[in-house]
């Protein structure tokens, strides 16, 4: 008996002493990551990196990874297009000088802009299965309606629409990411995502050769014209496709055990990246907004992506750019923007790679390190005029911009997790809404009159991303320093 009880107190110190780690391992989870205590787990005993994790989150990024994808693919090539139709003909065949080419560019930004927040909002309350899709076929209905444009006016309206709807889409990416993967997860994920429009550059200009091409004059209609055609198609086909593959919230996705979700749940909650144990929203509207505008994270964000935006303002135009290096045959024009977006997909992988794996606490310093890289070329475009130089200073800008941005949304997705989901989508919305304005100043930077050394535009990418290297350097020190509620 005595043997008995002496086994039976040391179980019980062996499993207090077990509490006692597993709390201790919860506490310096919290520390490390900076946020408050943790109320509750959806699953109480839950211990990261088990097994069971891990075969969840490969069946998140089953679901999820590749229907984003392709929707983010076909949503920049709706986006882009417009650049590879104004040279296969549009502009002469619409009369377009270059400013009215730039209005075009401004107004899907402006209508994008002032759409986010209210479209977050919808999302947050909604099922992403449903709304993302929705508004998914709609732009690819308008991007098909634009290849009946005859005047400048419907050309800017229909691009207009595109902007509305497109606006809803970005932001809410980004709410889904923050509400499926941890911070140690995000940037592989948010480089993948940003991995989309890069190959949608690439294969943009290779899909734009082959349909002007190709299609000049089939049916009567211009080359120009078909490309909206085939690729507004594409878009709506695969939006009803991802209604069917695309996961909702973890407390609500169709596809999850309740075993699934419960655990979901319990690996954001461990690092206080969820408070929601159910669908029920916990805030007002007027509640989240006031606790999104109010944060210091979303000014600071907000001004360091609109700083990666302006640098990115010349995607509208590597067509032009690629044009103005003696280049003069439509479809070679459109294939020599290919190497430029892929080589970009290769680093922004690989920085994304590193940014979970090795830098997932200095992500503002890998960030700095891409504006820097920015800075130098854009600098090396302006004094050098070789145009094989030129070439490769581009390749080189675009690959940095790109990591850098990729780098941004993971930084922010995993800083803004402290928020509950409603203010976490506004947050999200309004770095993303707002710093995409500063693309609007960025459309004007490359007139007809500056080619073909575009001194001007290279000189303010390279000004505004010198900010940038300060910038998202005071944003590392800041968001390490300070936790989320101070």
């Amino acid at each position: 008996m005595l043997m008995f009880g002496r086994n039976d107190a040391a179980a019980t110190d062996d499993v207090n002493n077990a509490a006692v780690i597993f709390d201790e391992e919860k506490v310096e989870a919290q520390e490390q990551f900076e946020h408050g205590p943790i109320d509750s787990l959806a699953i109480p005993d839950y211990r990261p990196g088990t097994d069971e994790e891990k075969r969840l989150v490969r069946k998140i990024d089953l679901f999820l990874l590749p229907t984003i994808f392709l929707m983010y693919f076909l949503s920049y090539l709706d986006r882009i297009n417009v650049g590879n139709a104004k040279v296969a003909g549009m502009m002469e065949d619409l009369q377009l000088d270059s400013n009215q080419y730039s209005i075009v560019l401004v107004i899907t930004i402006v209508f994008y802009v002032t759409m986010e927040i209210p479209t977050n909002m919808i999302l947050s309350k909604t099922r992403p299965s449903i709304f993302l899709p929705t508004i998914m076929l709609l732009w690819g209905v308008t991007t098909c309606a634009m290849s009946q444009v005859t005047s400048y006016h419907q050309l800017v309206a229909l691009r207009a629409i595109v902007g509305i709807f497109e606006a809803g889409f970005a932001p809410g990416v980004l709410l889904m990411f923050s509400s499926w993967y941890r911070r140690s997860e995000q940037s592989l994920r948010f480089g993948i995502y940003i991995s989309a429009p890069v190959l949608a550059g690439a294969f943009g200009g290779l899909i734009a050769g082959a349909i002007t091409g190709n299609l000049e004059g089939a049916h009567g209609i211009e080359g120009w014209r078909w490309l909206f055609i085939v690729e507004g198609a594409a878009t709506c086909g695969w939006s009803l496709v991802s209604y069917f593959t695309l996961l909702d919230f973890p407390a609500q996705s169709r596809y999850m055990t309740t075993r699934e979700r419960d655990l979901a749940l319990a690996r954001l909650q461990y690092e206080a990246l969820s408070n929601m144990d159910d669908d029920t929203p916990t805030i007002s509207h007027f509640q989240a907004l006031k606790i999104a505008l109010t944060s210091w994270r979303t000014l600071l964000f907000t001004f360091g992506y609109a700083i990666l935006n302006t640098t990115s303002s010349q995607s509208y135009f590597y067509p032009t750019l690629v044009k103005s290096l003696g280049y003069t045959e439509t479809s070679k024009i459109q294939y020599m923007t290919v190497p430029i977006y892929a080589v970009a997909f290769v680093v922004n992988l690989a920085t994304s790679y590193i940014g979970d794996h090795q830098l997932h606490k200095k992500r503002g310093y890998l960030i700095a390190g891409c504006m820097g890289v920015v800075c130098i070329t854009g600098i090396l475009i302006t004094t050098i005029y070789n145009n094989v130089a030129r070439y490769v200073f581009m390749v080189l800008m675009c690959s940095a911009v790109w990591a850098g941005t990729a780098g941004c949304l993971a930084y922010a997705s995993s800083s803004f997790g402290y928020m509950e989901r409603e203010a976490r989508g506004i947050a999200l919305a309004c770095m993303n809404g707002m710093g995409t304005a500063a693309t609007i100043g960025g459309s004007f930077l490359f007139p007809e009159k500056d080619s073909p050394k575009y001194i001007m535009a290279f000189s303010v990418v390279s000004a505004t991303s010198f900010v940038g290297i300060f910038a998202f350097s005071a944003l590392q020190i800041l968001v390490t320093r300070y936790s989320p509620s101070r």
